[in-house]
């Protein structure tokens, strides 16, 4: 494996560079890595709202990507720079065995396909969508009945939306082939397949991991096929839907329709370039509302990670951890986007300083966070959990889950339909929580969360109105929303199935008998 690296300064006059000079400085190039000096944390902010800042960057000095347009919009400011050529990637085949080694892409494929057929029981592989160029995005599905909804909490592992930061993507494949292989032999193991519908992605832009060809990761970019930073395409807190002024990429699509068709509760998106654990929120400096939890887990991760690997891994920034916006800020994030719309806990795990380390460092980079990597897992089945349904019926319910006083910036969440079950992670501490449907009567209780265990609470809702809930009959008289019921006579209200609609999307039927 040989790297070459060349440093080219260049002072920029920004003004007197054409359209064709720009061209030429990028040659055949689709994005630029550079790097450049700031005064500041607030001159930062204003440079990271149109470019890509690299996790490497200090206080001072900033690495940096663009493409043609953010390199021009970038240039206006008047920053000398220095151009960077990003080590090319040259694997070692000859000395290539288990998990030390970068697939490719064809291998990949057929790596996850052979998953789903050596333990059906257990695992199933989703094609999440196909990008135009043919790559599929590609995910396995681990549970002990994986195709049975069941009152468990939803986790995500999804790495290498950067297509050039790929220690996630041979970790994921490892630790898919660690729990299959491990179920009904390794307890921890067996727990968790038991116990949590685990989703993991390895590889979230195939098209710049392969953007040469398929057979090599040699070459490997950030950007997606379409020189579009994924990581900067989310709907964004402040800036609305397109904050990179750029369409939604088909990448950015697939797992919004994910997000949205499986309501994860825990999720970790894996990045390189650093060595630490980055958590809420990316694009502001307002602290989460869980933000005691969020340096609490942070720090076990950090802490495992530390303990398993030699001196000086993991220890970047704050000796491991560290909230994203304090670092740089991010618009259009993923991270954020899953906690503010999706109501899930979604971190940032940075894995190696090296975005593409040599495949015969890829066991040690497993060894030391294998540990970490499984206990976060494990993190998803603690806090306090339970059921949510009608007092009458015992019908699930997708109620609001919320701490008054307490959660702020969307850190509600809701129970999850079609079980009712919801998953609130929270520090150790004394709770008032109030759950709330539309039709429903509210109902607050207070409860005790202790760390690292699981507490147990299934609660009943009533709904408005006195309305009765029992099986349905076979010959209903008429349908109609509860709203309507109030203005009628007791002898029309017989044999009534009441559905409701609510701006959520769900909907809940009931009976009304004499």
């Amino acid at each position: 494996m040989k790297f070459s690296v060349k440093y080219i300064i260049i002072l920029v006059f920004p003004l007197c560079f054409s359209a064709q000079q720009v061209e030429n400085i990028f040659g055949d190039k689709s994005e630029l890595y550079f790097s450049f000096n700031v005064k500041n944390k607030t001159e930062l902010d204003v440079v990271s709202n149109f470019i890509s800042i690299d996790h490497k960057s200090t206080k001072d000095k900033i690495y940096a990507y663009a493409n043609k347009n953010e390199f021009k919009d970038f240039l206006k400011l008047e920053i000398n720079y220095q151009l960077i050529d990003e080590p090319i990637y040259k694997p070692n085949n000859s000395t290539r065995s288990t998990w030390d080694y970068y697939p490719s892409y064809p291998e990949y494929v057929s790596i996850m396909q052979a998953f789903a057929d050596s333990f059906p029981s257990i695992c199933q592989l989703h094609n999440l969508g196909t990008l135009s160029s043919g790559h599929d995005i590609l995910a396995i599905q681990i549970s002990d009945n994986v195709s049975v909804d069941e009152n468990e909490p939803s986790f995500l592992y999804t790495s290498s939306m950067h297509g050039n930061e790929l220690t996630g993507y041979v970790l994921m494949l490892r630790l898919i082939d660690e729990l299959l292989n491990g179920y009904g032999l390794n307890s921890k193991y067996t727990y968790l397949v038991n116990e949590v519908d685990l989703w993991i992605n390895p590889l979230a832009n195939p098209d710049g991991a392969y953007s040469l060809n398929d057979n090599s990761i040699s070459g490997a970019s950030r950007y997606n096929a379409n020189a579009v930073d994924l990581n900067r395409n989310y709907p964004d807190i402040i800036n609305g839907p397109h904050p990179d002024g750029n369409a939604w990429q088909e990448e950015t699509i697939i797992f919004m329709d994910l997000a949205d068709s499986v309501h994860f509760n825990l999720s970790c998106n894996l990045h390189t370039g650093a060595e630490v654990f980055n958590y809420p929120w990316d694009r502001w400096s307002n602290l989460a509302a869980d933000d005691d939890w969020w340096q609490q887990v942070a720090a076990q991760y950090a802490d495992s990670a530390q303990d398993n690997s030699s001196n000086g891994y993991f220890n970047d920034l704050n000796n491991g951890i560290t909230n994203g916006w304090d670092w740089y800020e991010i618009n259009g994030g993923r991270q954020d986007f899953m906690n503010y719309f999706k109501f899930c806990r979604e971190a940032t795990l940075e894995l190696s300083s090296n975005k593409i380390p040599s495949g015969s460092l890829l066991p040690y980079f497993w060894n030391a966070n294998a540990p970490s990597l499984i206990n976060h897992i494990e993190q998803s089945t603690y806090g306090l959990r339970g059921i949510v349904t009608d007092s009458l019926s015992g019908s699930p319910l997708k109620a609001k889950v919320e701490i008054i006083g307490f959660d702020i910036d969307s850190s509600h969440i809701y129970s999850d339909l079609p079980i009712g079950n919801y998953h609130r992670y929270l520090i150790q501490g004394a709770y008032q929580v109030t759950f709330s449907k539309t039709g429903y009567n509210s109902k607050t209780i207070n409860v005790v969360v202790n760390d690292n265990i699981s507490s147990y609470l299934d609660v009943q809702l009533s709904i408005q109105n006195n309305s009765v809930g029992i099986e349905f009959p076979e010959n209903p008289k008429t349908i109609v929303n509860s709203s309507d019921i109030l203005g009628r006579s007791v002898s029309d209200q017989k044999n009534i199935i009441i559905v409701n609609t609510y701006n959520d999307g769900s909907s809940d039927k009931k009976i009304i008998i004499e």
